[in-house]
């Protein structure tokens, strides 16, 4: 081997060991800033600074908007759940994307919904819009049929139909606890001038049982995959959203549970229709639109409002799952990559994105690369064996402890799942992950950046569900 060639993989090595330094100490500076924002929101909660409820006369109306392609498995829990929620003033929204399945039967029959005329204001352009289904005993929920464009297209159409200034997005096979909506809206009562989004919590309801629509009991999901997804939803909310959060820096507010200010929104375009994932997008849209204006303003993040939503259970769902929504990130920095390093956008420019970009979007690639490099260089005698058991460290026994803490954080906080046996199978799945579930997840996000640099046309990847783990959905 020529010595020019060993002499750039031996520096490439260290070049990978210095990322994983630098991407573990931003990792531990959000969990640090994580973990004190948390703090503070349970001592808010604890001493009573928090009421536990919103008065009427403050509480905005709110529109929750559901849009539904295929769903007939979830459809009728999901809405169930949506109708008897504690907030004052609430309209529910469910947008059929022109579904090819009975999920717009579902809801007709389950529902008891006759077409009716309704006025509609096209203030975002979308597809066409066929009809309108209510049912004078339930003016909560109101059912508009479309034709089928995408969920960004269907979330337009409610946004144009919706009655109140602040509009809640949520998944159609998701469930949210009855204080959910409550939680969500606490930071645009103590500051409806400032706040333009919040996001809550989004966990995995796999194994949960659902009767009526309702989550009655939580437990832990019975087959490994699920299992593992839910200790990384908990450690990707707590690096992903509160660190961030607490720098007023946050870019993704999870489109499964989700609220938006409406006016602001509108200003901004609404949501675009030719992105794979319309939440970061319409997130980064946001920063950018209120900067430009010169607007304070805050995007929060909040710990405590929950989610409940079904994972994929089989590779095949959850690759197509994943390698979506790091396409979505890619095309999201993409499009807004004037902003890197701007000063004009301040810490979104010269910290949010730049990390979204080097350690959320590139990180996959280096790891995977990573992997192969320093273990042949190891094999070839490039780098020693202490050089091979650092980088061993920094990329496995340091994911551990990030895993590990992100769970005990939020177990010890909130306790969803309420026994001490759940919390110590959590805490080994946290080791486990990191021993070929987060390769694998590396090797489909490079997967998916690659799609990104060579394919001109990118689709949609479906993800197909099974519908919940409750008596309602197996009989």
């Amino acid at each position: 081997m020529e010595t020019s060639l060993i002499n750039f993989i031996f520096f490439f090595n260290y070049v990978v060991l210095g990322y994983y330094f630098a991407a573990n100490g931003i990792y531990l500076v959000l969990l640090v800033l994580a973990s004190g924002m948390i703090i503070n929101h349970l001592s808010r909660l604890e001493y009573g600074r928090y009421q536990t409820s919103i008065h009427p006369l403050v509480a905005p109306p709110i529109s929750i908007i559901i849009a539904a392609y295929n769903e007939e498995a979830n459809i009728a829990d999901s809405i169930g759940s949506l109708l008897h929620l504690n907030y004052p003033d609430y309209e529910v929204i469910v947008v059929n994307d022109g579904s090819t399945d009975e999920t717009l039967k579902r809801l007709i029959k389950a529902y008891k919904l006759t077409r009716t005329n309704v006025i509609y204001r096209e203030t975002i352009r979308t597809a066409r819009v066929f009809g309108f289904y209510l049912n004078p005993d339930n003016p909560k929920l109101i059912v508009v049929d479309k034709g089928h464009a995408g969920k960004a297209d269907s979330l337009n159409v409610g946004i144009n139909i919706s009655r109140a200034p602040y509009f809640c997005s949520v998944d159609a096979d998701s469930i949210l606890e009855d204080s959910a909506l409550m939680r969500l809206m606490r930071p645009i009562v103590e500051a409806p001038e400032l706040v333009r989004a919040t996001g809550g919590i989004v966990r995995i309801v796999n194994g949960s049982t659902i009767v009526g629509g309702r989550l009655k009991s939580i437990q832990l999901p019975s087959d490994s995959l699920s299992r593992l997804q839910v200790v990384e939803y908990i450690r990707s909310f707590l690096f992903g959203r509160a660190g961030l959060s607490k720098l007023n820096s946050l870019l993704v507010i999870s489109g499964t549970f989700s609220m938006f200010h409406k006016r602001s929104v509108q200003e901004a375009g609404g949501y675009l229709t030719n992105t794979v994932t319309e939440d970061m997008e319409l997130v980064v849209r946001l920063h950018r639109h209120l900067r430009d204006k010169g607007s304070k303003y805050n995007i929060n993040f909040v710990p405590d409002p929950i989610c409940w939503t079904e994972a994929p259970k089989d590779l095949k769902m959850l690759k197509r799952q994943r390698r979506r929504w790091h396409l979505g990130l890619a095309e999201s920095i993409f499009t807004y990559r004037k902003m890197l390093f701007n000063p004009r956008y301040g810490r979104v420019g010269f910290f949010a994105l730049p990390y979204q970009l080097f350690v959320e979007l590139l990180g996959p690639v280096i790891e995977i690369v990573g992997y192969f490099v320093v273990t042949a260089s190891f094999i070839l005698g490039i780098v020693n064996k202490q050089f091979f058991m650092l980088f061993l460290f920094m990329a496995l026994l340091v994911g551990i402890f990030f895993s590990t803490a992100a769970v005990l954080l939020e177990e010890i906080s909130y306790r969803r799942y309420p026994r001490l046996k759940d919390l110590l199978i959590l805490l080994g799945y946290g080791i486990l992950e990191n021993f070929g579930y987060r390769q694998l997840l590396a090797l489909w996000r490079t997967q998916a950046v690659f799609r990104f640099l060579l394919m001109k046309e990118r689709k949609w990847e479906v993800v197909k569900k099974q519908g919940f783990d409750s008596p309602e959905a197996q009989a």
